[in-house]
């Protein structure tokens, strides 16, 4: 009895112990680098950065600071997404999805309200993110 015993966790042991390799030399297809409740716009609108100047705007941000390189404008494009101007906190993004197709990007999101009835701050808020896509195909938005 007390071999089987010994023999069930030798093989417990050594199948929880195999995995299969990740490879970590891929990057993700995207990043939220920055989600801030004030700074953002009064209106709501989504932007794509892909110009060298507003890549360098990007770097010189205290807030992005060795999140964004140069190099990037090479291989990556950045959305900043407004949420206008809110009545309360707790609004914010959700990314749903980012899929790459062929010959683009599709990034769905949905826009988040606190829950009716639950006690939130009433203060004006400008939410914005701020998120890397990790290619320069065209991004479109759902």
């Amino acid at each position: 009895m007390r071999k089987l015993i010994v023999a069930f966790l030798t093989l417990t042991f050594f199948s929880c112990a195999t995995s299969t390799k990740v490879n970590t030399d891929s990057k993700p297809l995207f990043e939220v680098l920055l989600q801030q409740n004030y700074g953002g716009a009064s209106i709501r609108f989504f932007e794509i950065l892909s110009e060298p100047n507003e890549i360098v705007m990007l770097t010189k941000d205290p807030k992005l600071k060795n999140r964004v390189k140069t190099t990037d404008l090479e291989t990556a494009n950045f959305v900043v997404m407004n949420m206008g101007e809110k009545s309360t906190i707790g609004h914010r993004i959700e990314i749903q999805s980012v899929v790459e197709t062929d010959k683009n990007i599709i990034i769905t999101t949905k826009e988040i309200a606190p829950i009716p009835g639950s006690i939130s701050i009433q203060q004006i808020s400008t939410p914005y993110y701020i998120v890397k896509i990790n290619s320069k195909k065209e991004i479109l938005f759902k």
